[in-house]
């Protein structure tokens, strides 16, 4: 019962310098690294699939498009159910819980990619486990929602979700290294794999297994310190019925629709960045540049949420689709059409940029909007009545915040899957960039009439 706190009241200043921030704080710096590590599992398959054809597996570009997307969708499909736990279970037990389940996938792909003759349905059947990582970020986001002020939420999410999300860099810079040896042992790694590079005519031996096992030491270690370290809300507490009112309001919905143009669009070009250069760009080594647009995106996310403490995140989120927009038609696209890869590069990695500032943005609109809605439902009306709706306020704003990255998550499915039905029919990914074009357009309408411009409804 020590780690249940009875008494919690973010916006009381008094409380909140006396002992709120050292408790937020270090529930905060515990969840961090739990959902960085839910990131690397859920996207190991954007390293996996890019090394399965070194290891002997025979599959096609559309099937290894199809395993890079498919976590992102039992992860997107998961975190509609993780938004509403955290109030039911509690966010000490349901961390800790969330995070061990991550050694499900973790040691199962281990066993898995030692022998190419595994199946192909097998491999899905793990690519959909893998979404248990993905699912972690809602709860993990509704939880560290409830701990901040106002005044600090953009800052909290921010950085819970923007060194969180450096696990899709971390795996793309950690697994190429970890499969480079045996280290531990054959009787754990495997005999390993030898791969022929014929550019440069090398013999190299590798381990895939590793990029399954190098995560569970640190999945344990992350468990326990949620379990003994965390603390759940007793006034969090709400049921799944008294959560569900979201579905009610107007501005859940359409902070989905937001919330998928940023973080689904994040988490879509992380899992298809490697395989659309090593289809775009054959000549060009994978592992030396995929990690660097997620670890650009990952890093701007705090950055959006600080600088929308300050300026406002609608006014942010505008810009940033107009700059997701500009980037495609000026910098992407003609990098494609003129095989210049630096340019590709750059260009994608500014992409990742403004993805992290939307998210960073996006996230901290979504309290704001809640709060200023239940306080203007009750004006006029007493201390008691403003105390309430802050509360109802707060309940809502983390399910939302849990609902919209469930619905953003979906965005790490269709992107790959457009990326490869469009490489499919025409050759090239031009169909589905002016897909995406039309989509962040219809975003930029939604954020200047509902919260940007001047008397708009609901200015955040």
């Amino acid at each position: 019962m020590s780690h249940v706190l009875t008494k919690w009241e973010p916006e009381n200043t008094e409380f909140w310098s006396k002992e709120g921030s050292a408790i937020a704080n270090r529930n905060l710096w515990i969840s961090i690294p739990a959902l960085m590590l839910a990131f690397s599992v859920w996207m190991l398959w954007s390293v996996v699939a890019a090394n399965l054809d070194k290891a002997g597996f025979k599959f096609s570009k559309d099937q290894l498009f199809f395993l890079t997307a498919l976590p992102a969708l039992s992860g997107a499909t998961l975190r509609i159910f993780y938004s509403f736990l955290i109030p039911i279970f509690g966010g000490r037990k349901w961390t800790a819980i969330s995070t061990a389940s991550l050694l499900i996938p973790a040691i199962g792909m281990g066993f898995a990619l030692q022998d190419p003759r595994t199946s192909y349905s097998t491999l899905l059947i793990l690519a959909l486990l893998c979404g248990l990582g993905g699912g972690n970020f809602s709860s993990s986001m509704s939880n560290i929602s409830f701990f901040f002020p106002k005044s600090r939420k953009g800052y909290a999410t921010g950085m819970n979700a923007g060194i969180g999300n450096l696990g899709v860099s971390v795996v793309q810079f950690v697994a190429p290294l970890a499969i480079s040896s045996a280290m531990f042992g054959v009787a754990i790694s495997g005999d390993g794999f030898l791969f022929h590079n014929a550019k440069t005519g090398v013999d190299k031996m590798f381990w895939l297994a590793n990029a399954g096992f190098i995560w569970v030491p640190f999945i344990v270690a992350a468990t326990l310190a949620a379990w003994f370290g965390m603390n759940d809300i007793a006034s969090a507490k709400a049921s799944f019925a008294d959560q569900a009112v979201i579905f009610k309001r107007k501005h859940n919905w359409l902070m989905c629709w937001l919330y998928l143009g940023t973080f689904g669009s994040f988490i879509g070009f992380s899992a298809g960045f490697a395989m659309l250069i090593k289809a775009q760009f054959p000549e060009v080594d994978v592992t030396r540049f995929a990690f660097l647009g997620p670890l650009a995106g990952a890093l701007a996310r705090p950055i959006g949420g600080i600088l929308s403490d300050k300026l406002g995140g609608a006014r942010l989120t505008f810009w940033v689709f107009a700059a997701m927009v500009a980037t495609i038609l000026i910098g992407i696209l003609p990098a494609l059409h003129d095989h210049q890869f630096m340019m590709f590069l750059g260009s994608f990695i500014g992409m990742f940029i403004l993805t992290g500032l939307g998210n960073g943005s996006t996230f901290c609109m979504i309290p704001i909007i809640f709060q200023t809605e239940r306080e203007r439902a009750v004006f006029g009306k007493g201390e008691p009545a403003i105390k309430q709706a802050r509360l109802d306020a707060a309940k809502e704003s983390a399910a939302v915040l849990g609902f919209s990255g469930a619905i953003g998550a979906y965005g790490g499915f269709f992107i790959p899957q457009s990326f490869g039905t469009s490489i499919k029919m025409t050759g090239a990914p031009d169909m589905a960039l002016f897909i995406f074009i039309g989509f962040y357009v219809s975003c930029m309408a939604i954020t200047w009439w509902y919260y940007s411009r001047k008397g708009a409804e609901l200015p955040c």
